[in-house]
């Protein structure tokens, strides 16, 4: 890994996560080496890296959104995919209700 940064960081500032995830981008690191070295959960690494690719994505729209509007938007879409799983899910627990009725008969 070709982090300058100190392995001994105890607050992780908006800068130095910008740099250790510009260094995933850039492949010069991974996000398991960063969260071995760095002792930090690689979902919070993937996070960073998911968050600046959004922040990216949406500055450079042609009108980008504020943040609020990011968040609203979201959460919207994390709103329409928890309903679909809920439906999923009611949808095979009927079916696994009519088949248990159907292997009980």
């Amino acid at each position: 890994m070709s982090m300058t940064m100190d392995e001994n960081i105890k607050r992780w500032t908006a800068k130095r996560k910008t740099a250790l995830v510009i260094e995933v981008i850039q492949g010069k690191t991974t996000i398991a080496e960063a969260s071995r070295s760095f002792d930090l959960a690689p979902s919070e690494i993937e996070g960073w890296v998911e968050d600046a690719r959004r922040g990216m994505e949406n500055s450079l729209r042609a009108n980008p959104l504020d943040i609020r509007e990011q968040y609203e938007k979201q959460l919207k879409d994390l709103q329409e995919a928890y309903g679909e799983a809920m439906l999923e899910l009611r949808a095979r627990k009927k079916l696994q209700a009519l088949m248990e009725r159907e292997d009980g008969q």
